[in-house]
This record gives C-alpha cells, structure tokens and sequence, in this order.
C-alpha cells in the first residue's frame, strides 16, 4: 500500500509538472521569490538550485532569500519584502507558522500567491504545502531504529517543536517505536541551534550514559553534532538516527558513527514549487483566499508529498554519485 502511495505521488508530481511546462510564453513581469529558512543550511541551499534550474528554464527572474542563520523574525522580514517588491510568487520554507501567518496572509490579500514547502503554516491563507510525508518519514526511521534496538532501549529526541513538520516526524516516530517496546524519554528543543544537541549530548554522556540507548534527531543540524561527541569520548553502542542529507551527515554514516538518515527532496520541493507558482500565475484560480482543501473540486491540490528515503551505508555511495550528477547540493 505505501509502495503505491509513493507511485501514485510520483505520478501526480510529473503530470502536475508536465502541464506546468507547457502553461505558455513568459514575459518580463515575472519574478518570482524562494524565502528560505537558512541560507547557509546544505539542504536549503539544494531546494535554492532546484529553484534556480526552474527558473532558467522558464527565463523568468527569480530571487533565493532569507536569514543566513536560524532567525524567523529574520524570515519574516524578508518575505514582507518580497511582497513590497510585488512578487509574482511566493515560495516560503515556514520556520515559525505563528509568526509567519500575518505575513503570509498579508501576501495573499495583496493577490500574490504564496505556496508552502518543507514546513506548513496550516492556519495561514497559504493556498497549498508542498514536501515531505513528514508522518510517513517519521514512521520509516522509527522502524529503522526499532531494528537498530532489537526491541528495547531509551531515545533522546532532538527537535524544534514549534515546527509542524517536525511535531508529524515525532508522532511517526512514536507510532513506530512504541508498539516496539521502546521508549522516547526525553525531546529536547533545540531552539534552531545545534550547539544544544552537542551541549546535551556531552552532559548525556557524562551523567546518563547507560540510559539512553540511542538519539534521534529530527532535523538536520543535530545529527552531526551527536555523532561528533559519541566519538570524542569514545562512546560506543549508540544508534544516532539523523534528517537530511548534508555533507557531514552523510560522512558520518560512511564512517558508522550514524546508522541512518532520512532523506527528503528540498530540490524536488523547490524545483516543482517554483513550477506551481508559474502555473498560478498564468493560470490564476478564481479565488486565492478560498479554503480550497474543503473543495471536491478545487483547481489546485492541498498537499504535494515529494517523497523520503531512508540512507545507510548500503546505499549512500549511490546517493552521493546521483547528487552530483544533478547538482541537488549546492
């Protein structure tokens, strides 16, 4: 069933994508605007050139901004600009919904059609979310980690908890590791800075080495972090369950102090994004504050699911050779 929810996804995302191609001519009015969550972030900066490449190939202008550290107040001031400079479009990697969802309606009232990716701000007038299954992916690691445990064991899980996509990623992971008989005893907030996984982590080992049996971290940031300490003091017998796909990440798990990552497509989500909001434009919905999610009938979806995957050292090689022919990480 799930092999077939995938494939039905992948389907939906190229003939979506194929009628997108073929919206029509360009003109010189279209600019469309990526907010990103951090610029300096491998996986936001992979989602940029999948943007870009979109862009090139319609010949449309397009801009790839944002704070260049974990800094929502920062992201909303620079889609506040976006919406000064009159976007023909908006695609916003959401850090903070509360915070943003002014922003963002404030956008959609001013006839600017304003898409979601990797996180959602559901309560905002957003007209659709694109990216990960997070439940899905959330499930997919807890099982790998349930294998990894053998059925018992304690779990530490690195979080921002503010994030929706990150709360779904908990409740997978939950739903897959407790009927397993293993326990998540603790979620910290790591408040957008990885120095607090490496901070806990360190004071973990020092204090309560022999009650946690593995991490989980649900980002991309902490993953590396965790790794890193276990190594400096020699800590062994550890399963370290990371998010994404960045640099260090993957060198970790060449090197076996992660056993596995959870790969989402941020280049996927950009690239397919940026084809969405060039579709809206040419061919604009009736309405952009109507709650479409509630419409059997509705012209565009309410969430474009671009698939996860879980890496490991049975398959990371074949993943980084893909990522370079493609470019994904840039």
């Amino acid at each position: 069933m799930l092999r077939l929810r995938n494939l039905f996804s992948l389907l939906s995302i190229a003939l979506l994508a194929a009628s997108f191609l073929s919206c029509g001519a360009h003109d010189s009015d279209e600019y469309f605007v990526f907010v990103a969550a951090n610029l300096q972030v491998p996986y936001w900066q992979a989602a940029g050139a999948g943007f870009k490449k979109a862009a090139d190939l319609f010949k449309v202008r397009a801009d790839f901004v944002g704070p260049n550290s974990y800094d929502p107040k920062a992201e909303r001031d620079a889609l506040d600009q976006a919406v000064q400079k009159k976007a023909t479009g908006i695609l916003v990697g959401v850090t903070d919904s509360a915070l943003l969802k002014d922003s963002i309606d404030k956008a959609i009232a001013a006839g600017i059609p304003v898409i979601t990716m990797d996180s959602d701000a559901p309560a905002s007038k957003r007209l659709f979310f694109i990216g990960t299954n997070n439940y899905a992916a959330g499930v997919s690691g807890g099982m790998r980690l349930a294998q990894e445990l053998h059925g018992k064991g304690n779990v530490v899980v690195f979080t921002m908890p503010d994030q929706h996509n990150m709360q779904d990623r908990l409740r997978g992971y939950r739903d897959a590791l407790e009927p397993a008989g293993i326990k998540i005893t603790r979620v910290v907030d790591i408040q957008g800075d990885p120095r607090i996984a490496f901070d806990t982590t360190t004071q973990i080992i020092g204090k309560e080495k022999d009650q946690v049996d593995a991490f989980v971290c649900l980002e991309a940031q902490s993953g590396k972090e965790v790794a890193g300490v276990l190594a400096s003091y020699q800590v062994t017998g550890k399963v370290v369950m990371a998010m994404d796909t960045d640099p260090e990440t993957l060198d970790w798990i060449k090197k076996g102090g992660i056993a596995a990552t959870v790969s989402q497509k941020p280049y996927t989500m950009a690239f397919v994004g940026m084809q969405m909001l060039d579709n809206l434009y040419h061919h604009k919905p009736p309405a952009l504050d109507a709650d479409w999610s509630k419409d059997s009938f509705a012209p565009i979806p309410s969430f474009v699911d671009t698939g996860s995957a879980v890496i490991d050292k049975s398959n990371v090689d074949s993943f980084l050779q893909k990522q370079s022919a493609t470019g994904g990480q840039k």
